[in-house]
């Protein structure tokens, strides 16, 4: 299934991708044979009930898993063709991530947790702390970078993983239930400085989610279903 068509070369290109997991005796078939492109400066929205696929689409993405057959391109590199080294780096260079469970380092302070990905980039001193202060001036949270952790909230600790995913200004940015740990109303404010800090940095972000809140936020839609994607307009979301 191709779930969309571009006139230029798209950021992510996967084709024929498919991910099989063995229980016992028994074939999953989690992905079967998807095709898609996804082009750069787009907010797609993975919709599915969990188990569906969509955190294993995303760990494919970004090379942490492998495909059991097909291809993912980034930016017109095979990431099956790179070693594992390379896929390390690219990570570390392009992609960042929001977790559910915000996967902050506890023994690190929030600007110590934001300095950490430059300093993965060769970025340090007088350049490094002033995108870590900008970092934390955009979500709000200028005062805490001596906080540790377990001293903010949790939508606190989520602007804390949204800013540490930009720091080192990432093409991808991959968000995997980013508001499933949050009530409501926190889920919808850190959405929208997601949103906001995507958009204003002109990155690309992937969001998988079961929650139909975020439909408003995306330019398309990709909803699992037995293992393939079907894009949706918002209107044809139940």
């Amino acid at each position: 299934m191709t779930a969309t068509s571009s006139t230029h070369q798209p950021l992510i290109r996967i084709r024929n991708l498919a991910r099989t997991f063995e229980e016992g005796k028994t074939k999953l078939n989690v992905l079967d044979k998807i095709d898609v492109d996804i082009a750069a400066g787009e907010i797609v929205v993975l919709l599915g009930r969990s188990g569906s696929g969509k955190s294993t689409l995303l760990n494919l993405i970004s090379g942490i898993d492998s495909p059991s057959s097909g291809s993912i391109e980034i930016d017109g590199r095979d990431m099956g063709r790179l070693s594992e080294r390379e896929r390390t780096l690219t990570r570390r260079r392009h992609i960042g991530f929001v977790f559910q469970f915000f996967n902050l380092i506890p023994t690190l302070t929030v600007g110590e947790n934001l300095f950490l990905p430059l300093e993965l980039n060769k970025r340090t001193g007088t350049e490094a702390a002033g995108r870590v202060r900008t970092l934390l001036g955009q979500v709000g949270l200028t005062d805490r970078e001596d906080s540790f952790p377990d001293y903010l909230s949790g939508g606190e600790q989520q602007r804390v993983a949204i800013a540490r995913a930009l720091a080192h200004e990432p093409k991808i940015i991959l968000a995997d239930e980013p508001t499933g740990n949050l009530d409501k109303e926190t889920g919808l404010g850190i959405l929208t400085i997601l949103d906001r800090l995507v958009r204003e940095e002109g990155r690309t972000m992937i969001m998988a989610t079961h929650s139909t809140e975020v439909i408003g936020l995306a330019d398309r839609i990709l909803t699992f279903r037995d293992g393939t994607l079907t894009e949706q307009t918002p209107e044809q979301v139940p």
